[in-house]
């Protein structure tokens, strides 16, 4: 990587384990192994996207770790300032293909007492991030243990220079049994310049029914995405005391899987914002990374090129109306192209 990164992604990464068939996690007979983890995902997403980035997290020195720091390095993601525990394992989870939203979909996570939960402001120094454009962090961070907590509230902390804040709440219920989710989660997103929070996330944490509820709970942040599943993202930017509203649909999605695509959001919003697009545009383009996810089954998934993204990002609202995208889409022969109706509708042929 020449030069510092224009992103730092702090948190936990793990080996996951996709299954090679539908139905309970009893029932499958075998798994594929990948990477997952939502820091490392927007970090791998951001690195493909073309940008300067940076990993830090902790992993053991076993084989897991190996495998993780391999495949994430392989994304172009600087990992030389992740470090390997002797005495703590890689953490590992298996999952299903079901929607996560259903009662039907299992995760199993082995994380407890992993490498990641040694995470603290002693073993994450600040300078590992302190030149960086964009921050980026999560809530799952601050559920990991006491010392994983004590380093967000580390690096959230205002300071001279600490670069500009992304914070993604990303809501765990599991990971939060002693119900201390939601004064947590808003004290740090009340710290961040950006905050990613879906709208199913603000209603059970905060009781907020609708993205303005959502703004006036948290009125800190000069940005704030509340994004709404398959609906749309609105978006308030604050110029001057005032907010700028505004909302932006998803494209239809023929969809795969229903995993890993609020990072691929994240990772493609950031990469718009960080390239100065207008709003509308980086939250199509969040979209649009997102949409690659959901088409793909693992929780990371190669972003569109550059120019169809662009292209597709740059349709008036009716053909955006009209995108439908389906898998393999993102290799769809449409970026040499100048036809229209080729960009309302990008499909496998």
């Amino acid at each position: 990587m020449a030069g510092p990164p224009e992103v730092v992604c702090v948190g936990e990464s793990m080996v996951t384990f996709l299954p090679s068939r539908p139905g309970r996690l009893a029932d499958v007979p075998a798994f594929t192994r990948a990477v997952g983890g939502a820091e490392s995902n927007v970090a791998c997403s951001l690195a493909a996207a073309g940008h300067r980035v940076r990993w830090v997290g902790r992993v053991g020195t076993d084989g897991f770790g190996d495998h993780l720091l391999d495949t994430i390095a392989a994304y172009g993601v600087d990992t030389g300032a992740v470090r390997r525990d002797p005495h703590r394992p890689t953490g590992v989870y298996f999952r299903t293909d079901a929607d996560r939203a259903t009662d039907a979909h299992e995760v199993v996570y082995y994380r407890a007492g992993s490498a990641a939960s040694a995470m603290s402001p002693a073993t994450v120094p600040y300078a590992t991030v302190a030149d960086a454009r964009i921050l980026h962090l999560t809530g799952i961070t601050a559920a990991l243990s006491p010392d994983c907590r004590a380093l967000l509230d580390e690096l959230t902390r205002p300071r001279p220079g600490r670069p500009a804040l992304s914070f993604d709440v990303n809501h765990r219920p599991a990971l939060w049994p002693d119900g201390d989710a939601p004064g947590v989660l808003l004290g740090l997103a009340g710290r961040a310049d950006l905050v990613l929070v879906g709208a199913d996330e603000a209603e059970r944490l905060w009781d907020a029914t609708d993205p303005r509820a959502v703004r006036a709970l948290l009125p800190e942040p000069a940005v704030l995405l509340v994004k709404g599943g398959e609906g749309p993202v609105t978006a308030f930017e604050r110029h001057r005391g005032t907010d700028t509203v505004t909302v932006v649909p998803a494209p239809r999605v023929d969809v795969v899987a229903a995993v890993g695509a609020g990072d691929a959001f994240a990772a493609g919003f950031l990469s718009a914002t960080l390239r100065g697009l207008p709003m509308t545009a980086r939250l199509r383009h969040g979209h649009l990374a997102a949409a690659a996810a959901l088409t793909v089954p693992g929780d990371l998934a190669a972003p569109p090129r550059r120019a169809l993204a662009d292209r597709l990002a740059a349709l008036d609202a009716d053909a955006w109306g009209r995108l439908h995208l389906g898998p393999g889409w993102t290799a769809a022969d449409t970026a040499a192209g100048s036809d229209p109706a080729a960009d309302e509708e990008v499909r496998t042929r």
